[in-house]
């Protein structure tokens, strides 16, 4: 499984290897397709704040980060 996590500079990256027994906190946040969509692959090429689409899934990550932040 990935999830998209805040790396130490504040910039939205792709976890990696996660462990099968880490306890994580995360947020499933849904929503519908528009264009200019991020891909997986727009993550593993660093590219996608070229896409509108970024703009939903950093409004997101803000969302889940501040809900974690009151618990």
């Amino acid at each position: 499984m990935r999830l998209l996590k805040y790396s130490p500079d504040g910039e939205l990256a792709v976890t990696e290897n996660l462990p099968d027994n880490e306890n994580l906190k995360y947020a499933i946040l849904s929503h519908t397709w528009g264009s200019e969509e991020v891909t997986f692959e727009d993550f593993k090429n660093g590219t996608e704040k070229n896409k509108a689409g970024f703009e939903k899934i950093r409004f997101c990550a803000e969302q889940a980060k501040s809900v974690n932040q009151m618990s």
